[in-house]
């Protein structure tokens, strides 16, 4: 049985670190359904069908560094296996298409767009492939796969995340492909030690839906057995069906409570949830959907909800046939990053005094209101009812507060309660009871004004470590 001393123990990688760190970033689902406005290919289209006439890496960049995103993740290859950049382990690539006469390389594009303008960069490289004739074959398909994956890994810089799709279909011998996940896993390692591998893979935690859904309390301490890939594939899309990216089920809302914990008897792993939705209704650009983007106030929403739930936000943008990110995409994706500037940036309680119910360490009142992990406080061991105590010097409104814990001693905060006191009232109204807090807890509240504010924490698994203490009116609420 896992124990809570266990769960404690647990504590992210470095690579895992600065991935939560980067928060905000983008996919880029571009290639041969751009063209022939599909999701799914089917395999062997024509390679002439990919030209596109405007291509232009640092528009992409641009507009992510205005949303406020810090990274982009690129389709390589989707499932129909034409590929975004010459690979010599295939004839279907951009070098058989007219883009560029034939010498384009649109991952090396992006990877320089993305240096250019201080975004992280990414590859997603799905594991099927519905053109390669080796698909199903077992090791011969898995050498092609390690050969094309190695060409992404030193060709194009650092890399600090792997994306690796669930969806596994049938080969053209009616036989599934059986991945060497372990010997993919130990090529990234290898290549770019720094990469995180999401999805089917043990550093990064596929939230479970692609509505951007995420769960009320997300745990990092999960039970390891959450890395089965098998698992992994079951719940990924299996079939071209445009609803699966707006259906969650909240059968596994909690993974990794006490109550959870308990009736697991393996090992625990740091295993983060990355939420990933589309700006649109698809993964990839259709005119018909120019007027269903999202709005940067449904954006703002889900931007919060991840970044605020101790996840990451993964958004997809999708270019359009032109190579370009459409007009209703960046001014959906402009209003978000304003938001977006705005939240970061602002926090009601900077002025303010701060006490504490102890202060062994001790930290100074305003080191909580910046986002240095180095500054943290934590109770005495003996404080029978830790808090932090603000006042503010002027009644001020607020509708959300910004909890941060040093994660990376581990995630131990599990039961937190803010009050606060309003204007020439000096009694306490308790306006929020939250679990988990993680990398970063955004909680939102009705808006009023307030002249303090009180976090009290009613239960931990070890005494808690908290980094940042915010408030904010930006919330975007119902």
């Amino acid at each position: 049985m896992s124990t809570i001393a266990d769960a404690v123990a647990v504590r992210p990688a470095p690579r895992q670190i600065a991935w939560q760190e980067t928060e905000f970033y983008g996919f880029i689902h571009f290639g041969m359904n751009t063209f022939t406005n599909r999701e799914w290919g089917t395999g062997h289209e024509p390679e002439e069908l990919f030209n596109p006439t405007a291509f232009d890496a640092r528009q992409w960049a641009r507009v992510a560094n205005e949303a406020g995103m810090r990274g982009l993740i690129l389709t390589c290859k989707h499932h129909d296996g034409f590929c975004l950049w010459p690979s010599r382990f295939s004839e279907h690539t951009v070098a058989r298409s007219p883009w560029r006469n034939g010498h384009g390389d649109v991952v090396a594009e992006v990877a320089r767009a993305c240096a250019q303008y201080g975004l992280k960069f990414g590859i997603y490289l799905s594991p099927w492939d519905r053109t390669e004739e080796t698909y199903g074959q077992g090791k011969a398909y898995n050498d092609f796969y390690i050969n094309q994956l190695t060409e992404l890994l030193t060709q194009y810089g650092p890399i600090f995340e792997v994306w690796l799709d669930g969806a596994n279909g049938e080969g053209p011998n009616g036989k599934k492909q059986h991945y060497e996940w372990e010997r993919i896993y130990a090529t990234v390692r290898r290549l770019q030690p720094d990469a995180c591998i999401a999805v089917s893979g043990p550093d990064v935690r596929w939230v479970g839906n692609e509505a951007g859904h995420v769960r009320p309390n997300e745990w990092s301490v999960v039970p390891a057995s959450l890395r089965d890939q098998d698992a992994i594939a079951a719940k990924s899309q299996q079939e071209d069906d445009e609803d699966f990216a707006r259906v969650f089920s909240a059968t596994d809302d909690d993974l990794g409570s006490r109550t959870a914990l308990a009736q697991y008897e393996g090992p625990l792993v740091w295993y983060p949830a990355e939420v990933n939705t589309s700006i649109r209704p698809g993964w990839f650009y259709h005119p018909v959907e120019d007027d269903q983007v999202k709005s940067a106030a449904a954006l703002f929403k889900l931007y919060q909800a991840a970044v605020g739930g101790n996840g990451t936000f993964l958004l997809n943008v999708p270019p359009d046939p032109s190579g370009q990110i459409a007009a209703p995409d960046r001014r959906a994706l402009q209003g978000l990053g304003r938001r977006v500037r705005l939240l970061q940036a602002e926090n009601l309680l900077a002025d303010s005094r701060v006490t504490y119910s102890s202060n062994p360490t001790p930290v100074s009142g305003t080191a909580l209101f910046t986002k240095d992990l180095e500054q943290v406080w934590t109770p005495s061991a003996d404080d029978p009812a830790p808090a932090i105590t603000v006042q503010l010097p002027v009644p001020t409104p607020v509708n959300a507060f910004v909890l941060r814990e040093q994660f990376t001693a581990g995630q131990r905060i599990e039961d937190t309660e803010i009050a606060v006191q309003l204007p020439d009232d000096d009694r306490w109204y308790t306006v929020a009871q939250v679990g988990s807090v993680g990398y970063q807890r955004i909680v939102c509240v009705p808006q009023q004004a307030i002249t303090a504010v009180q976090v009290r924490f009613k239960q931990f698994r070890a005494l808690p470590l908290v980094s940042y203490l915010g408030a904010t009116d930006l919330c975007q609420q119902d």
